[in-house]
Order: C-alpha cells, then structure tokens, then sequence
C-alpha cells in the first residue's frame, strides 16, 4: 500500500482533466454564490427589524437599496445611473454637512 495518495488528475486526458476542473470550479462558485445569499439575507432581515436610529442609518439603508437598483439598471440606462450617483454625493455633501454642525 502507498503511502501518498495516488493523484488520478495525472492519468487522465487533457479533455478529462479540463472538464474535471470545470466541474470543480462550479462547484465553488456555486457555493460562493450560495454562501452570498446567505449572508445577503442576513443583512436585509438586520436592515429591515428596526427604523434607523439616526439619519446616518437611513442613508446606509437607502444606499443598500439604490445599490441594488443600480446593480438590476440596464447597462444603456446612464440617465438613472447619474441620478443614483448624484443622490450618492447628495448623501455625502449632508452627513459631511451634519458632523461640521
């Protein structure tokens, strides 16, 4: 009996060994996409149990959300992502503003 475990990807074709690592790297980004849905979830359930506190926690609701919108736009949608963009700076220019108060 061996002592080393013997590495079957070595006696295999180049097409076997293609379609094995094809077959392990969706394996893994399965369960990293399934592990990000996980935590996803998580964050929304903690988002969503509470009304913010302060302003600083509505914005950081309000950027979740507007991320996500922006994620889901239509790549030729550039009129709603300026917009996004531009509330994003607006959020910015009054929590900069509040904290100098």
């Amino acid at each position: 009996m061996a002592d080393q475990p013997t590495n079957l990807d070595a006696h295999r074709g180049m097409a076997a060994q293609k379609a094995t690592d094809l077959r392990r790297l969706r394996s893994e980004v399965e369960a990293d996409q399934q592990a990000l849905r996980t935590r996803q979830a998580e964050l929304e359930d903690l988002l969503a149990a509470a009304p913010a506190s302060d302003w600083h926690e509505a914005v950081e609701k309000a950027r979740y959300l507007l991320g996500l919108f922006a994620q889901s736009l239509d790549a030729s949608d550039l009129r709603r992502r300026k917009l996004i963009d531009r509330v994003m700076a607006d959020f910015d220019h009054l929590l900069d503003k509040t904290t100098d108060d």
